[in-house]
């Protein structure tokens, strides 16, 4: 189950890569290097802009809830100073 999470977590943290490199520094939607005009003539600038930046929140949302349930999944049996103050 973990190994499957930490892959979940690892897909995401991709598809949220790709969708921030595919966003216009400038602020103006798709990079043309990705088809800009074609997407605007089909989409709109507006509704191309909005739909990566949907996109986005709900990857980078999905990620921080992913991230949580894992550590809480994982946890440490203890808090974790024991382990740290005690010689060996």
């Amino acid at each position: 189950m973990l190994s499957g999470m930490t892959v979940l977590i690892a897909m995401i943290g991709a598809l949220l890569m790709g969708a921030i490199l595919i966003q216009n520094p400038k602020g103006g939607g798709v990079d043309s290097t990705f088809g800009g005009n074609a997407s605007n003539q089909m989409f709109g600038a507006a509704k191309s802009t909005d739909l990566i930046e949907k996109v986005t929140w709900y990857l980078a949302i999905a990620l921080f809830v992913l991230c949580i349930i894992t550590t809480l999944m994982v946890g440490t049996g203890g808090d974790g100073l024991d382990m740290m103050s005690t010689p060996k």
